[in-house]
């Protein structure tokens, strides 16, 4: 049972997405071979500054346009979905046919607007869900930038393009670096998002009841209001799990933007005006483009930047880079949202007051360093 045209998805995303940039050939190629250069570059800037260790082999970005990333991200939805996938394979017979027909190809042309939404304004990521390779083995992730994202970004912010392009990659480089460097990382996430997704109400009155949800939660953020759709279509069971998923996640960017704008004074000249025309350029759009972003939950990633930054910087400044780096030793050691927001707390947890020679830690009063 197909839960999703997947093949609808891309057709539909590759035909709404918005053309990049206009460049030359030439210039094409510049920006792909400079960021594959600056990528490497990246790398060993991130490693040395985070000092987490990765035996994993260099491997070079992949640079894509557009459309390439809209069907590189259906090819890690469907590995995402696998297990809810088989399940309600496994409840075919529940599900009248036509039912499940017209099902998969109305969320094929949801995914791939959605897609085509995206697919403008992502300027790169690390995927973490790919395909096996032909020898059934699965990668262990890939680092992908957008490469007319990345050229449309430096014009419209006018800023210098390869301290841009470099910048970029630090952030990016850094969730390599977290994925690779942190063995039990990557199978932490996906076994949060397997159960998040298991702990989906499968039957049609539910269903029905969560579309009812998503609509009102449309209207209401047409209103103003502060509502997602994410919000919207999940079970109190899913909730728990999405805090602990929102949680790894809000570490991870927040860590990446850290390490992006702590290392780059010394790589990138002009990263005060990078970061001061990016942050106005996060917060600007219309007002659909604001609509679309909030209901996607994009706006909450925006503020897991914020929230997870502060956090990383809370905890280096007080404990070094090192006191920091417990943060991966094991699942428990992650910090809760509530730590997030108050980073003595997970300060008090993990690392204890006698690691601290010298440093009195506050009492839990809400301050936050």
């Amino acid at each position: 049972m197909q839960v999703i045209d997947w093949d609808l998805a891309v057709a539909t995303g590759t035909r709404l997405v918005r053309p990049g940039p206009q460049v030359s050939r030439e210039e094409a190629r510049h920006a792909v071979a400079e960021l594959r250069r600056l990528s490497r570059e990246a790398e060993g800037h991130v490693l040395e500054f985070t000092r987490i260790d990765t035996e994993s082999a260099p491997q070079p970005a992949t640079i894509v346009d557009r459309p390439g990333w809209i069907r590189a991200n259906v090819e890690g939805f469907r590995v995402v979905l696998e297990p809810l996938t088989e399940r309600m394979a496994a409840r075919k017979d529940q599900t009248p046919a036509i039912v499940s027909a017209v099902g998969s190809r109305i969320t094929g042309v949801e995914v791939g607007a959605v897609l085509a939404f995206l697919a403008s304004r992502v300027l790169g990521q690390y995927e973490l869900f790919l395909p096996p390779d032909p020898s059934g083995q699965a990668p262990v992730g890939r680092l992908t930038l957008v490469a007319p994202n990345i050229v449309h970004a430096e014009r419209e912010l006018g800023v210098d393009p390869r301290d841009f392009r470099l910048w970029v990659c630090l952030h990016e480089e850094t969730h390599r670096v977290q994925f690779t460097g942190v063995p039990w990382l990557r199978e932490y996430v996906r076994s949060q998002m397997t159960e998040f997704l298991l702990a989906s109400d499968l039957d049609l009155p539910t269903l029905l009841d969560r579309l009812r949800s998503a609509a009102d939660a449309v209207a209401d953020v047409v209103r103003g209001g502060e509502g997602n759709l994410i919000d919207a279509i999940q079970t109190p069971e899913q909730k728990e799990i999405l805090d602990r998923l929102t949680a790894v996640m809000t570490l991870v960017e927040g860590h990446g933007d850290y390490v992006m704008d702590a290392v780059g004074p010394a790589v990138v000249p002009s990263v005060a005006q990078i970061r001061a025309q990016f942050q106005h350029r996060r917060e600007g759009g219309s007002r659909l483009d604001r609509t679309v972003r909030k209901l996607l939950g994009i706006d909450l990633k925006m503020k897991q930047y914020a929230e997870g930054s502060a956090f990383v910087r809370t905890v280096v400044d007080r404990a070094g880079m090192d006191g920091f780096n417990k943060v991966w030793t094991s699942p428990e050691t992650l910090p809760t949202q509530e730590e997030i927001a108050r980073p003595e707390l997970w300060i008090t947890r993990v690392i204890s007051a006698s690691a601290l020679p010298g440093t009195v830690l506050p009492e839990a009063d809400g301050t936050t360093g």
